[in-house]
């Protein structure tokens, strides 16, 4: 099932990464952005089925814009991408509402295969 996602994270290489794998594998990259605050702007505009969410960002952290954006909408489908040491930050996220983590570097396709998983999930 093709999916509409939205991508964020601070690191450009990391946006790239993400963006060749999932649309090699069908899905749609609707936005990117850099820094928390655009990653929420654009969730109330695009409406992705899914977004890809880094918790280490300049302006605020990614456990910030996951509460923002289940806020906007409680049944939004969020996977953390996260570096290692960040298992504290990952739990919070996931207790907020997050469905699911990676953490980086991951393998192309435990990724497309946790994707297609919450995207698939009702």
């Amino acid at each position: 099932m093709m999916a509409k996602i939205l991508i964020v994270d601070d690191a450009q290489f990391m946006r790239n990464i993400l963006t060749k794998i999932l649309t090699a594998n069908g899905h749609q990259i609707v936005g990117e952005a850099d820094n928390a605050n655009s990653g929420i702007e654009q969730f109330k505009e695009l409406s992705p089925d899914l977004v890809t969410m880094d918790i280490c960002m300049p302006d605020k952290s990614g456990i910030e814009a996951i509460k923002e954006i289940i806020n906007i909408e409680p049944n939004a489908k969020i996977l953390v991408c996260s570096s290692l040491g960040q298992e504290l930050m990952v739990m919070e996220a996931i207790q907020l509402g997050a469905k699911d983590f990676i953490v980086k570097p991951f393998k192309k396709e435990k990724l497309v295969e946790m994707i297609n998983k919450i995207v698939e999930e009702k």
